[in-house]
């Protein structure tokens, strides 16, 4: 291929730069992120269309694609917090190179998405909860803005529906306890884990992938500070731990596929709102959470090579190079990478924090999984 890698800050935090070894890699889905989201290879590259056409005929792929359900009819097998949830396994096979117009299969799925939204604009899905045993559809934020973001992802951004989605998100921010930030809003007499009036971390971060995913809001004070809020629950987590969202060990591990929140979903959502850490406005601590968190992502996630060996991982993808514990797996490795890379600049601030000392939330212990010598 004759590639000439420059070197990124980034690549220092590692053992080892592995975006060689990605482009050698087997697996197309590794290939296709590494040329696509590390080298920026335009889409008309020849290598780039390889790789995606790799995607699309692979396997793994396929397998992906048949376990997608009918929304219609056995939507219900699986909820939000599982990967087997549509939009958790739509979104991962867009992580994978998977887009719009590729796959007659998800093109279906997504157009019974949009058949199921309620008078307010959110989108349902259909299950059962304490409140209302009876199955139904309901309308969870946690479930109906996972939709959108895919709907998104996949070019419906500007079906008319999806609009009115957009619209209802924006409405359903609220002043939350910790702050401008989404909390979980009631459906069918069901109201999610927590406090009323806090913020729901796994809501606010898919409102905020979804927004940052549409130029129109890509600069939307709003939503910054909906980000700031995100941050904070790690900054605040020696004193707060939102019900059922801890940061400590468990937090900091990646699980794949990912899909939850996490070390990996806190990380990719604010590192698309960049005004957090940088420019002349950035608060300090702010800047100095997200470097803790990157230097977390390294200490407990990646071999000492430069690799990423996943060290937890949901049943049912053993056949993927993600879904095994094992060996290093070239997707997993390029899609942590690439974090590292949109947080390039703060390689110098993460590089000098040990996350040994770092005080986690009740409960955990804060100790890396890397021996000493690895560590941030």
């Amino acid at each position: 291929m004759g590639t000439q890698l420059r070197r990124e800050g980034w690549t220092t935090l590692l053992g080892g730069d592995p975006r060689e070894w990605l482009l050698a890699c087997d697996e197309p889905a590794a290939r296709w992120v590494t040329l696509a989201k590390l080298l920026d290879r335009r889409a008309d590259d020849p290598d780039l269309i390889a790789a995606h056409a790799g995607v699309l005929a692979d396997p793994g792929t396929r397998a992906l694609i048949e376990k997608l359900p009918d929304w219609e009819v056995d939507n219900h097998l699986s909820g939000h917090a599982s990967p087997g949830f549509a939009p958790n396994l739509l979104n991962l096979l867009a992580d994978m190179g998977v887009g719009a117009g590729d796959e007659a299969r998800v093109e279906c799925l997504l157009d019974s998405f949009l058949d199921h939204q309620d008078p307010s604009g959110r989108f349902t899905s259909f299950g059962s909860s304490r409140a209302s045993p009876t199955p139904g559809w309901g309308s969870l934020l946690c479930d109906t803005h996972a939709i959108t973001e895919v709907l998104v992802r996949f070019g419906r951004a500007h079906h008319p529906a999806v609009a009115q989605a957009l619209k209802q998100m924006a409405a359903d921010r609220a002043d939350t306890v910790q702050g401008p930030a989404w909390p979980c809003v009631p459906a069918s007499g069901f109201r999610g884990p927590g406090r009323k009036g806090d913020f729901c971390p796994q809501v606010t971060l898919e409102a905020l992938r979804t927004l940052a995913r549409l130029p129109e809001h890509q600069g939307s004070e709003q939503a910054f500070e909906a980000a700031r809020t995100a941050l904070r629950a790690w900054t605040a987590r020696s004193d707060e731990k939102p019900y059922l969202f801890g940061h400590g060990a468990r937090f900091k591990t990646v699980k794949w596929p990912t899909f939850w929140y996490d070390v990996h979903w806190l990380l990719d959502t604010v590192s698309r709102y960049p005004r957090l850490w940088q420019g002349t406005d950035a608060d300090p601590a702010d800047r100095r959470a997200v470097a803790e968190l990157v230097a977390c992502l390294v200490a407990y996630n990646f071999d000492p090579d430069g690799t990423v060996t996943p060290r937890s991982c949901y049943q049912g993808f053993a056949d993927h190079s993600f879904g095994q514990k094992k060996r290093p797996s070239g997707f997993a490795t390029a899609r942590l990478a690439v974090l590292l890379r949109r947080l390039d600049d703060l390689a110098d601030d993460a590089r000098v924090i040990d996350v040994a000392r770092l005080p986690s939330s009740k409960g955990g212990t804060g100790q890396p999984v890397l021996p000493k010598h690895h560590r941030g």
